[in-house]
């Protein structure tokens, strides 16, 4: 295996953000602006990410140095579970591209983003990275988790094969500004702010959560990934892929509560636990992004109470 060199500096570096438009990748633009770099992004008419030659042809031109994957087709698990054949394909065109064309064009390094679903269902936790692939996936979400597992092998192939210095991160459940907040395809915290706060213009005496409300989940503010994601960059390089965590876990129906404190909503929650909701644990251990240097900062109520008021002011 080459040695790469650690720190890696950004400085005065030619900077792609893949997905710059995304809710990931705003965030890693708003943290690269304190960089002294130059940052590229290309708009999605201009390159399709999921057409080979489009991605080839830009990056041959542009010649990046530096590469973060944010570009993904995403959703929760009623786009997952409806939309199969576009998690999988889509992900795995953007992904197979952009790595191989950073290969081609001689990226200097390149960092993807992997996602929570990736490891198995009934896993100890907090799931450790050596986890990836010890049993089988949540089936709700397998093709987007097979997706992801798929980048990530490419980032260790491309490493072993062509001494390609990519690397690989692993979010947990992500909130915050820019979010989607469409209820047909969002994850949980938004759909929760867009509900909730439907239910307060309307006067509604209860919304309805699906499943349960017992399932717990960990959140992190898309900010603290962007920093955790530029702390990679400069001061990591391995195979093994990273996981990035706020350190906390909450039940869905503490969430529920905490989104309507926020919103400001009195009335009650209605449980529907007719409907999926998902594994019942998922928390990830950040043990090995801390011993790099970096810890989240800010807390589920502010993290919400800013996601709440990017939402009024841009979508409600």
């Amino acid at each position: 295996m080459p040695s790469f060199d650690v720190p890696y500096s950004l400085t005065g570096k030619r900077v792609w953000v893949a997905g710059h438009r995304g809710m990931v990748g705003a965030a890693i633009r708003r943290r690269l602006a304190i960089e002294n770099c130059q940052l590229l992004t290309v708009a999605r008419r201009q390159v399709d990410l999921k057409r080979q030659k489009e991605v080839e042809e830009w990056m041959a031109e542009t010649r990046p140095e530096a590469v973060f994957v944010a570009a993904a087709t995403v959703g929760g698990i009623l786009a997952n579970s409806t939309r199969p054949a576009e998690f999988i394909y889509d992900n795995l065109a953007i992904e197979t591209n952009v790595i191989h064309a950073a290969w081609k064009t001689g990226v200097e390094k390149l960092l993807f983003l992997g996602s929570a679903c990736i490891y198995p269902k009934n896993l100890p936790q907090p799931m450790k990275e050596e986890a990836l692939l010890t049993g089988p996936l949540e089936p709700t979400n397998q093709w987007y988790a097979v997706a992801k597992i798929a980048g990530i092998k490419m980032c260790e192939a491309y490493r072993k094969q062509y001494g390609c210095d990519f690397i690989s991160a692993q979010p947990t459940n992500l909130y915050g500004p820019g979010d989607n907040f469409e209820l047909q395809s969002s994850h949980v915290i938004p759909a929760l702010i867009a509900k909730v706060h439907q239910a307060k213009q309307d006067g509604a005496p209860e919304y309805v959560v699906w499943g349960s409300g017992k399932p717990r989940r960990e959140f992190l503010f898309i900010d603290d990934l962007a920093d955790a994601l530029v702390t990679l960059m400069k001061a990591y390089s391995g195979d093994l892929h990273i996981n990035v965590g706020s350190g906390d876990e909450i039940n869905i129906a503490e969430l529920a509560s905490a989104v309507a404190e926020v919103v400001g909503y009195p009335g009650k929650v209605f449980f529907d636990s007719e409907k999926p909701e998902g594994v019942m644990r998922r928390f990830v251990d950040i043990s090995r992004i801390r011993k790099i240097g970096w810890e989240p900062k800010t807390s589920l109520r502010d993290g919400l109470a800013q996601a709440y008021d990017w939402y009024l002011d841009n979508k409600a």
